[in-house]
């Protein structure tokens, strides 16, 4: 089941996120029959860390 954070203020611009059996997907929720990225629970794990983080914020 696709879903998109309680913090994107519903203005459809985000990315929704699923978990399948040993993947997480990714999709832009304004063309939901685009395509789709997926990665491995752990390349997942370390990119949330990362971003709870700061560590993807904007290079200057």
């Amino acid at each position: 089941m696709w879903r998109t954070s309680s913090r994107s203020g519903g203005n459809g611009e985000c990315v929704e996120v699923a978990g399948f059996a040993d993947l997480v997907g990714v999709r832009d929720s304004k063309d939901r029959q685009g395509a789709e990225l997926a990665f491995g629970p752990a390349t997942w794990t370390r990119f949330v860390a990362a971003a709870r983080t700061g560590a993807l914020g904007p290079r200057g």
